[in-house]
């Protein structure tokens, strides 16, 4: 066992699946296996959703296979879902746990009370670095090998807004400068702006995690706290 940082390195120790999903039953959230062989859990209140989608393969972000999706509804007989956030394999699962409390103990998971710069502020707190060209929309860690960007929405990433050319927080890890990705993150339009700066928080957090293995392309960049 070892204990790394920096945590956006980290990539997911093969057990994202696992990992959130004891979040999830944790939270009381309930799962269901569904005729695409995903795992779907659903909050108690029916608001929030939450689907382990890998084995369905959907679509990539960043040449990397889409393995979570989050949503959320304004009502619980709503068809349509008010947001999504899709997240690859690699992610850190501690960002994504985070994420997941937060959304959980949000008392209305549609509706944004926040505006971008509260992302960026929670950057900010743990020493990310404003772009110097775009500082009201990116921030870089101080390594320059992960981004979260204010940017167009990537094709396939469904929001209620049908309004063409808008924007959504993306998020990246780019250990080695173009080499492939370690993980990607996506947020449709109208993911409230609070829910990412939590994902953006726990993702920037100097606490060492620990990790049975750790991304060759990231060895190098990681440094080792200790071992276990």
């Amino acid at each position: 066992m070892y204990w790394v940082s920096p945590r956006h390195l980290a990539g997911d120790d093969g057990t994202l699946a696992e990992r959130i999903g004891d979040t999830l039953a944790d939270l009381d959230w309930r799962m269901w296996p569904t005729s695409r062989h995903t795992l779907l859990y659903v909050s108690p209140d029916e608001l929030r959703g939450a689907e382990w989608i890998l084995a369905a393969y959907p679509f990539e972000l960043g040449g990397l296979p889409v393995a979570w999706q989050l949503s959320a509804r304004p009502h619980a007989d709503s068809v349509m879902t008010e947001w999504n956030a899709y997240f690859t394999t690699g992610v850190p699962y501690e960002a994504l746990a985070d994420l997941l409390v937060a959304i959980d103990a949000r008392e209305a998971p549609d509706t944004d009370f926040e505006w971008p710069e509260t992302v960026l502020n929670a950057l900010g707190a743990r020493g990310w670095i404003r772009d110097v060209d775009r500082p009201h929309t990116t921030a870089t860690d101080p390594g320059l090998s992960s981004s979260v960007s204010l940017e167009p929405v990537p094709p396939l990433i469904q929001d209620a807004d049908p309004r063409p050319d808008l924007v959504g927080w993306q998020a990246w890890a780019e250990p080695v400068l173009g080499a492939p990705y370690l993980w990607c993150a996506s947020f449709s339009a109208s993911v409230p702006n609070d829910l990412v700066a939590a994902f953006a928080a726990s993702l920037a957090s100097p606490v060492p995690v620990p990790r049975r293995t750790v991304p060759e392309n990231a060895v190098g960049r990681l440094t080792v706290v200790c071992r276990g």
